[in-house]
C-alpha cells in the first residue's frame, strides 16, 4: 500500500552513500572516474500528488551490470531530494552511492584563490591585491613594470576645482612610473599561472549565476539485467478538484468529479501509476544541500616548563595485570567489529541489516465499478503498486512509521500520460447521489430573496475533497457553488443561485424586561430578569411546485431559543429553521429567545426610590416585600434624627454669627459703659445656649449610631426569597 512505501521517504542520508561527482573532480582525477557505460535511463513509472503541496515520484527500470543511472533536478529541489531518496535494488545488486554536484557557498570557493572576487571590484581594487607582481599597461603605449601601490591623488580640473584619481605606480627597467588608471586602455598580469587562477575564479562565479539544474547519479553494482527503483519527494503544485452536479426531478443527482493536476516535473509521464492523496502529511524543506560550516575558536597554546620523564615501580602484591580493570567501562563495546559488536560494520554498505515489516493491505470494497479508494484496480497492477521498498536489497536502511492521521485518495485505473509541463483533468467520481431541493434564506446574505440550494448526502465510498461544483437543472445551466471536504455519509447544503421565485420580509424587536425572582440573602438583593426578543420571517412564494425553506439565524451564546424549541439544524453559528411554503401562497415563522441576567445590590447602600421600586414589583415574595419595607422605615428614623441634627446645627451657626458681631462692637467700647456690660450679659447668655444644643446634638449623635447598628444587624441577617 502507499502509506508502507511512504515510510521509507525518510531514509535516504543513512541509506545511501554520498560521494562527489566527477563533474566537480580535479581535473587529473575526471579520467579516473569515468565510466565506461552509458548512462541508463529509469523513467517515471509511479505518482503520488498530496493535497499538502507535495508529490512522491518514483522511478523504475531494468539495468545491466554495473550500471549508473542520471536523474536531473532543479537546485531547488535537491534538498527534497536528500531528505527522503530511497534506492532499491530488486534483484541482488547493490546501490554503491548517490552522486550529486557540491554546491559549496561561492563566496567560500572563491576566497581560495589568490585574488578575492567574492565583491564587486573596481580596476584599482583588483590591483591593489596584486601588489608586487609583473603588470603590462597599454597607457597609452606599453609599458611593462612590477606594482608598487596604487594611490588616489587630486589632481587640478579648471582653475580653481579638483578631483581625486587613482594611480598606478609601477617599477619599470628605467624606475618608478606613475600612471592614471583612466587613461589604461588594457591590463595583463604576466605571470600566466595567476593570470589563469583568475580566469577559474571568474569561469566559477559566472557558473554560480547560471546553474539551476544539477544531475543525481546513482551507482549500481551487480551482474546481469536487475529491477532498479528510486523514489523521493518533490515539491509539486497541490492537485485540485472540480465537481459537476445534474440535477432532475425525475430521479437522483448525478456528482461528477474531476482532478486537475500539472506536471512541472523534468521528464514527461507516460503510462504512469497515479495516485491523489488528500490529507495533510507534515512536510518541511530541510536546508541539507547547501555545505554548512561551525565556526570553531582559536585556542592559543599555553607555554609550560619541560616536564622530566618518570620511571614506576613494580606491583609488589604480583597480582595478573589482564584482570585488573575489568567491567571498569572505557572502550569494552569497541571489540568485534565496531559499536555494539559489529552491528555497524556487518551489513552490506555499512549499516544495520535490518527489515521493515509491510503494512497490510486495507480491504477494498467495490461499489458501482469504483473502488474504495478511486477507480477500479486490476489485483495483478495492485499487487505490483503495493510491492513496498524492501532497503535490505541494494541499499541497507531502517524505517518506521505509525498512523499520522486520515488520509484518503483516488487511484487512477489505467495508466496515464502527462507531458512536461503540461496539466490534464482525470476523472475520479461518476455516481448517483442523495439530493434534496431547498431554498436557503440569510438577511446578512441577500436581504429579500433566498438562494437556490441543495442538501447533497455523499452516498459515495469516496471522500469528497473540497472544490467547485457547476450545478445543471433540467438540463441548463443553473449556477456554481463551492463544497468542503465531505467524508462518506455525510451531509453537507450548497447554494448555487438566486430564488427569485420567493421573498422573504424579516421584522423583530423586544419585549419589557421581565424580573421574575426577587430575594435577599446575607444583606445583598439578589434579582433574576429576564429579557426578551423576537424575529418574525413573513415568506411569499411565486413558484409553481411547493417549496422547503431554510431559514438561518445566527446563534448568540447569551440568548437562549424559545420558541420554535429546536431548530431543523443547528451549525457551530447558525440555526437552521425549516418552512414548508405552499406553491404561490404564504409562510410564516416566529423565532423567540431569551436572556436571563441575575444582577445584585449590596442593599445597605441603595437609595430608597430604588428599593420602594424593587418592593412594588408584582413577582416580589411579601416577605421580601415586609423586609424592604422595614428596612426603608428604619432609613427614614434616621433621616428625621439627621434632619434634627442639621437643625441644631444650623441654630448653633446663628449663635456664632451673633457672636462675632458682638465682638466686633465690644472691641470698640469701654468696658466701664453700660453698652459694654450688656453685650457681656448677652453673651454669656449665648453660651450656655451653645452648649445646650451641643448635649442634645451628641444625643442625637448616640441615637443615630445605635439606631444605624441595629439596621445593619438586621439586614445582614436576612435570608428571604
Amino acid at each position: 500500500m502507499i502509506f508502507h512505501r511512504l515510510v521509507m521517504l525518510a531514509a535516504v542520508v543513512a541509506s545511501v552513500a554520498v560521494s562527489v561527482s566527477p563533474q566537480w573532480l580535479p581535473a587529473q582525477e575526471k579520467d579516473a572516474a569515468k565510466v565506461a557505460e552509458k548512462p541508463t535511463d529509469l523513467p517515471i513509472k509511479r505518482v503520488v500528488l498530496f493535497s499538502s503541496g507535495v508529490g512522491y515520484f518514483e522511478h523504475q527500470g531494468k539495468v545491466q551490470g554495473d550500471a549508473t543511472v542520471e536523474l536531473r533536478f532543479p537546485v531547488e529541489q535537491v534538498n527534497d531530494l536528500l531528505k527522503s531518496m530511497v534506492v532499491e535494488d530488486q534483484d541482488g545488486g547493490r546501490v554503491t552511492s548517490v552522486g550529486y554536484g557540491s554546491r559549496e557557498p561561492v563566496t567560500r570557493t572563491l576566497k581560495t584563490f589568490s585574488i578575492d572576487l567574492t565583491k564587486n571590484l573596481t580596476l584599482a581594487d583588483l590591483l591593489k591585491q596584486v601588489r608586487g607582481e609583473t603588470l603590462m599597461v597599454e597607457a597609452p603605449q606599453p609599458i611593462t613594470g612590477k606594482i608598487v601601490s596604487i594611490e588616489r591623488r587630486k589632481i587640478k580640473v579648471g582653475k580653481d576645482e579638483t578631483m581625486e584619481v587613482d594611480v598606478l605606480n609601477l617599477l619599470t627597467p628605467t624606475g618608478l612610473r606613475s600612471i592614471t588608471l583612466d587613461t589604461v586602455a588594457q591590463a595583463k598580469l604576466m605571470d600566466e599561472k595567476l593570470n589563469a587562477e583568475l580566469q577559474q575564479a571568474l569561469a566559477i562565479l559566472a557558473e554560480a549565476n547560471r546553474s539551476d539544474k544539477r544531475t543525481v547519479s546513482i551507482r549500481d553494482q551487480g551482474k546481469g539485467e536487475r529491477s532498479l527503483r528510486v523514489g523521493y519527494i518533490q515539491e509539486t503544485p497541490i492537485w485540485k478538484t472540480s465537481y459537476r452536479l445534474v440535477l432532475n426531478d425525475e430521479g437522483k443527482p448525478l456528482l461528477q468529479g474531476w482532478a486537475i493536476v500539472e506536471n512541472v516535473s523534468e521528464q514527461d509521464w507516460k503510462n504512469v501509476d497515479l495516485t491523489f492523496v488528500s490529507g495533510r502529511p507534515i512536510s518541511f524543506v530541510m536546508d541539507l544541500y547547501q555545505p554548512l560550516f561551525v565556526g570553531r575558536p582559536v585556542v592559543v597554546p599555553e607555554l609550560f616548563a619541560s616536564l622530566s620523564p618518570r620511571t614506576y615501580d613494580q606491583d609488589l602484591e604480583g597480582r595478573a595485570g589482564k584482570d585488573r580493570f575489568a567491567g571498569s567501562g572505557g572502550n569494552a563495546g569497541l571489540g568485534g567489529g565496531g559499536f555494539g559488536g559489529g552491528a555497524m560494520g556487518g551489513a552490506p554498505g555499512g549499516f544495520a541489516a535490518r527489515k521493515a515489516a509491510a503494512a497490510p493491505a486495507p480491504p477494498r470494497a467495490a461499489a458501482n465499478g469504483l473502488a474504495d479508494d478511486g477507480l477500479v484496480v486490476s489485483e495483478a497492477a495492485e499487487a505490483d503498486r503495493n510491492t513496498a521498498f524492501d532497503p535490505s536489497r541494494g541499499v541497507t536502511s531502517v524505517a518506521t512509521a505509525g498512523e499520522v492521521g486520515e488520509l484518503f485518495r483516488y487511484r487512477i485505473s489505467n495508466p496515464v500520460t502527462v507531458g512536461r509541463q503540461q496539466s490534464a483533468m482525470l476523472p475520479i467520481v461518476n455516481e448517483k447521489v442523495e439530493g434534496q431541493k431547498v431554498s436557503i434564506y440569510n438577511p446578512a446574505v441577500q436581504p429579500k430573496h433566498p438562494l437556490h440550494g441543495l442538501k447533497l448526502v455523499n452516498t459515495t465510498d469516496l471522500h469528497l475533497m473540497q472544490g467547485p461544483i457547476t450545478v445543471y437543472d433540467d438540463g441548463a445551466y443553473a449556477g456554481d457553488a463551492q463544497i468542503m471536504d465531505l467524508a462518506p455519509k455525510v451531509e453537507r447544503l450548497i447554494s448555487y443561485a438566486l430564488d427569485l421565485d420567493m421573498e422573504v420580509s424579516p421584522s423583530g424587536g423586544q419585549k419589557p424586561q421581565v424580573m421574575t425572582s426577587i430575594k435577599i440573602v446575607g444583606g445583598t438583593l439578589k434579582a433574576t430578569t429576564k429579557y426578551s426578543r423576537y424575529r418574525d420571517y413573513k415568506i411569499k412564494s411565486s413558484a409553481k411546485k411547493d417549496r422547503t425553506l431554510l431559514i438561518e439565524q445566527p446563534i448568540d451564546s447569551q440568548w437562549k431559543l424559545v420558541a420554535p424549541k429546536e431548530p431543523a439544524e443547528k451549525t457551530r453559528s447558525m440555526y437552521r429553521f425549516a418552512v414548508q411554503v405552499p406553491a404561490g401562497k404564504t409562510a410564516d415563522l416566529k423565532v423567540e429567545e431569551e436572556h436571563v441576567e441575575q444582577p445584585q445590590w449590596a442593599i445597605i447602600h441603595q437609595h430608597d426610590q430604588f428599593l420602594l421600586g424593587i418592593a412594588s414589583n408584582k413577582e416580589i415574595d411579601p416577605k421580601v416585600k415586609a423586609a424592604l419595607e422595614e428596612v426603608i422605615k428604619r432609613r427614614r428614623a434616621i433621616a428625621q434624627l439627621d434632619a434634627k441634627q442639621q437643625e441644631l446645627d444650623q441654630k448653633i451657626n446663628v449663635v456664632n454669627v451673633e457672636q462675632a458681631r458682638i465682638r466686633a462692637n465690644m472691641g470698640q467700647l469701654d468696658r466701664t459703659s453700660d453698652l459694654y456690660r450688656r453685650y457681656v450679659k448677652k453673651f454669656s447668655e449665648q453660651e450656655d445656649t451653645v452648649e445646650k444644643l451641643r448635649g442634645q446634638i451628641e444625643e442625637l449623635r448616640g441615637q443615630r449610631a445605635k439606631m444605624q447598628a441595629e439596621m445593619e444587624t438586621y439586614v445582614a441577617g436576612l435570608e428571604l426569597g
